[in-house]
């Protein structure tokens, strides 16, 4: 008894169902750091393709690299921690990022480029399941909420960490990464201090013996897989045409219009950042309207201004892109709530899986778009991917969920 009472010491037994904004605001600034470190990766592509004289299948090939890295792990992390949650690997998978990152900043070879990138994925294929759980933890029952503030952290890093590159790593060169470790390093004390709460939580879980979903989805099992197969072609889609504009809308700035490097970041910037404010708007949206219209109209309803961005000026092509992110990004919290909610109990795996699905095809992507970019031209990549949102009419066989939450039921 005494053992359990300093596990859940600082926890409140009654209020621990309710949601707990701190710890959601905690873990979404976490996401906040460890994207922030990622996209430093795509964000010197011009200045790696320039020190290294690399073709856009090579630069492609790194952005392969990475994403295989950062997805491979993620379902296997996830299925194992459902059974054995490890509170802690949300540190050691910062760890991993540090140090690739370190590696990075002196890498000397394409081949040394190659592995520290890879370490950084391996960082992310930690950090996602176990952060996505402790979101689900803290949701209190809102999990759209809960998810879209997770994960409007991690798109905001993603859309400072191109500024933030302008800043330190453009005017000093490829070795002025080494700032970033700073960040990492806070990253590192933030997680162990979540880690800390995350191990409470589940003691206390324990002791009431309260499941992490004790709801059924009330569909048949072929109804379940054929909605997450929908759901991974929406990823499919969503993710090859984001990873088009991550890994490449620097360089088609550069052709299409002539702009400079630090121009065309600005750019990708406003990108990012319509991406973050669009993932934070689908999650609350999502859970008081219902999921499946949130992902249909985010995936199908970017289809349009996709079409015409390959046809634009300068001032169009900023202004359609960030309505394509905005309008794309609002699909995501809702399809890996969706997602949970069709296999409840199942967060960690659901959750390394459709991340790690999402990084795996985004990485692929990154492969074939280089090659044709080499092979054709940047602005034909642009013409060919801008007819991926349509696949997001598929979003209508998804079945309607009814289900209701634990955490709505009243609890002695």
């Amino acid at each position: 008894m005494a053992k359990s009472t300093i596990e859940t010491k600082g926890l409140d037994p009654k209020k621990f169902q309710a949601t707990a904004y701190p710890i959601l605001f905690a873990i979404a600034f976490a996401h906040f750091i460890n994207d922030l470190l990622q996209i430093i990766i795509p964000s010197i592509y011009p200045l790696l393709k320039e020190n290294y004289t690399l073709s856009f299948t090579q630069v492609g090939f790194i952005t392969f690299v990475y994403q295989v890295m950062a997805s491979l792990l993620q379902p296997v992390v996830g299925f194992y921690t459902d059974k054995r949650p490890q509170p802690y690997a949300l540190a050691v998978g910062m760890c991993f990022t540090l140090g690739g990152l370190a590696m990075l900043a002196f890498a000397g070879s394409y081949a040394l480029i190659l592995l520290s990138v890879g370490l950084v994925g391996i960082g992310s294929s930690i950090f996602h399941p176990e952060a996505s759980r402790v979101a689900y933890l803290a949701s209190g029952g809102k999990r759209g909420l809960a998810q879209s503030i997770f994960q409007v952290g991690g798109n905001s890093g993603t859309a400072i960490g191109p500024l933030l590159v302008i800043l330190i790593v453009i005017p000093g060169g490829q070795t002025n990464v080494l700032w970033f470790l700073l960040l990492a390093l806070v990253g590192i004390l933030l997680l162990s201090r979540i880690s800390r709460w995350y191990q409470k939580h589940l003691a206390l879980r324990k002791a009431n013996k309260i499941k992490l979903a004790d709801y059924p989805p009330r569909l048949r099992k072929k109804q379940v897989k054929g909605a997450l197969g929908i759901l991974l072609l929406l990823i499919f889609s969503k993710y090859i045409y984001m990873t088009s504009i991550s890994s490449y809308f620097t360089f088609y700035l550069i052709e299409k219009f002539g702009i400079s490097i630090p121009e065309s970041q600005f750019y990708l910037f406003l990108f990012f950042g319509s991406v973050a404010l669009g993932t934070f708007l689908g999650g609350p949206i999502g859970d008081r309207f219902g999921r499946k219209y949130v992902i249909w109209f985010s995936i199908l309803g970017s289809a349009p201004f996709a079409l015409l961005l390959p046809y634009v000026g300068l001032f169009w092509t900023g202004t359609l892109a960030v309505i394509i992110g905005l309008i794309l990004s609002s699909a995501f919290s809702a399809i890996l709530v969706f997602a949970q909610e069709l296999l409840p109990g199942k967060v960690g795996m659901i959750s390394g899986m459709f991340f790690g699905f999402a990084f795996g095809i985004a990485g692929l992507g990154a492969a074939v778009l280089g090659y044709l970019a080499d092979t054709t031209s940047i602005v034909i990549v642009y013409h060919i991917c801008s007819y991926l949102p349509l696949l997001g009419m598929v979003a209508y066989f998804l079945p309607k969920l009814k289900t209701t939450s634990s955490s709505s039921k009243k609890r002695p």
